[in-house]
C-alpha cells in the first residue's frame, strides 16, 4: 500500500492533525510527515510543546506522544525540496494538508512552492492523485474562496473541519474524531468507528 503524505500548516488547529496522524499509525499504514516552519511555532504557541527539527527525533517524539509503535512514520524537514515525495515517480495514495492556512493555500493555487508541502501538493495535482485540502479560517475573503475555487478545479478536495453534532459528541475527543474521521472519508480511509446519520432520531 502506498503511503500517505499528512501536511501540517501554521494554521489554528494542531490537535486534528495529531490525531489523524494517530490513527493512521494506529491502522499500520506509512505516513510521511511535513511540519511547516509556521507551524512549528503554532504547536509551541498553543500547546505549549516544542517539536524536534530533525527527522529522526521527531519521529521518536511523535511516537511517544501519541503512544504508537504501529505503522511507518518518516518525517521530514520543512524544506527539504529533494526529499521522495517531492517528486512524481514516488508513489504516494494521497495528500492531506490538516490545517491548511491561506498562505499555503494561495501559493499552491498559484503553483508556487517555496516549501516541501506546496511542493508536494503540486506533485499530487500534477499526477492527478488525491489532495485534501482542510482550510481553517474564518471568514472568508474573495481572495480565499478564488483560490480555493481553483484548487478545486485543478483537481483537489476542500474539506473544511467542520463540526457536526447530530454524533452525539459528549467531549472535545469526540469532535476531533469525527472531524478527521470525515475527512478521511473523502479519501475512502475508514479510520475508527463513530455515530453515522441514520436519519432523525425517533
Amino acid at each position: 500500500m502506498h503511503p500517505f503524505v499528512l501536511g501540517v500548516s501554521g494554521a489554528s488547529a494542531q490537535p486534528l492533525a495529531e490525531r489523524a496522524l494517530q490513527l493512521l499509525l494506529c491502522k499500520g499504514h506509512s505516513v510521511h510527515l511535513i511540519i511547516s516552519r509556521g507551524a512549528f511555532k503554532v504547536f509551541q504557541a498553543e500547546q505549549g510543546i516544542t517539536i524536534p527539527v530533525d527527522p529522526v527525533q521527531q519521529e521518536k517524539f511523535w511516537r511517544e506522544r501519541l503512544d504508537v509503535s504501529e505503522g511507518q512514520l518518516i518525517c521530514h524537514r520543512w524544506n527539504d525540496q529533494s526529499a521522495s515525495i517531492a517528486s512524481g515517480s514516488f508513489q504516494t495514495r494521497a495528500m492531506l494538508i490538516l490545517p491548511c492556512s491561506m498562505g499555503t493555500v494561495g501559493k499552491i493555487a498559484s503553483g508556487v512552492a517555496t516549501d516541501l508541502i506546496e511542493r508536494s501538493a503540486d506533485v499530487h495535482l500534477k499526477e492527478r492523485r488525491p489532495l485534501v485540502i482542510a482550510p481553517r479560517e474564518m471568514p472568508l475573503n474573495l481572495i480565499h474562496l478564488r483560490n480555493l475555487t481553483a484548487l478545486a478545479e485543478a483537481g483537489a478536495t476542500i474539506a473544511p473541519p467542520m463540526p457536526a453534532w447530530y454524533s452525539q459528541p459528549e467531549s472535545l475527543a469526540d469532535m476531533i474524531d469525527f472531524i478527521v474521521v470525515r475527512l478521511f472519508d473523502s479519501l475512502q480511509e475508514d479510520l475508527t468507528p463513530m455515530n453515522r446519520w441514520n436519519g432523525p432520531l425517533k
